[in-house]
């Protein structure tokens, strides 16, 4: 049931950019994380008011902008909290707060960490754990184009230039981040008559949105691995 829940509600987002809503002094964040709000959030937690960030369905961004965002919240030392869907770079962003939790109440609340290949059980255990979790950013964000000057030598012995090189693009894109939103390890949390029932997957991508083709992992609790705080 908490798989087609999750189906469903990633089926039916769109991929708008981020939203900030304050709501007393929690600050409520949906949508992507594509960077574009990242001003209005560090403003928002540089006022001192906020206490908590709460990420509700957010469906996925980029490795840059999960970066700053997770700066952010570490800097300003608040909380996380997920409340419905967040992958990709909305689960890293979570990761950096004090304390990083789910949601209460009836919905089925689950994150997508992404991950370039299947982690071992020993990797599963420290992964996402304090500055783990920001370092395997570098597994995804592109590293640096170094951008070498053409130099041309000249001598007072010599009167002729050399050839030119050939210039630079200066419009070239950067690469793209490389991981794949429905590649990663899924852990859910669904309401139950007997409290909330938590279960780990990992999706190696293929299974598309049908996340019960996912293989379940023994042994992954969110709390001990650290993606849950108490």
């Amino acid at each position: 049931m908490s798989l087609a829940s999750l189906a469903c509600a990633v089926g039916a987002s769109t991929a708008s950019a981020a939203e900030l809503e304050l709501q007393g002094n929690r600050l409520v964040v949906s949508g992507t994380l594509d960077g574009s709000a990242i001003k209005e959030f560090n403003e928002r937690l540089g006022s001192g008011t906020v206490r908590t960030v709460v990420f509700e369905d957010s469906f996925g961004g980029t490795a840059e902008a999960a970066g700053a965002f997770a700066d952010a919240i570490r800097a300003s030392g608040v909380q996380t909290e997920v409340r419905g869907q967040c992958m990709a770079a909305c689960a890293y962003a979570f990761l950096a707060g004090k304390t990083h939790r789910f949601g209460y109440g009836l919905q089925v609340n689950g994150i997508m960490l992404p991950v370039a290949v299947r982690p071992t059980a020993a990797e599963l255990a420290v992964r996402w754990r304090g500055d783990e979790a920001h370092k395997t950013l570098a597994d995804f964000t592109p590293a640096p184009t170094p951008v070498t000057a053409a130099v041309v030598t000249t001598t007072a012995a010599t009167t002729t230039a050399e050839a030119p090189a050939a210039p630079v693009e200066a419009n070239v894109p950067p690469p793209k981040d490389n991981w794949q939103p429905e590649h990663g390890v899924l852990f859910t949390a669904s309401p139950s008559l007997f409290g909330r029932i938590y279960n780990t997957y990992y999706c190696d991508g293929t299974q598309g949105r049908d996340f019960s083709k996912c293989e379940r992992l023994p042994d992954a609790d969110p709390y001990k691995l650290g993606v849950l705080t108490p």
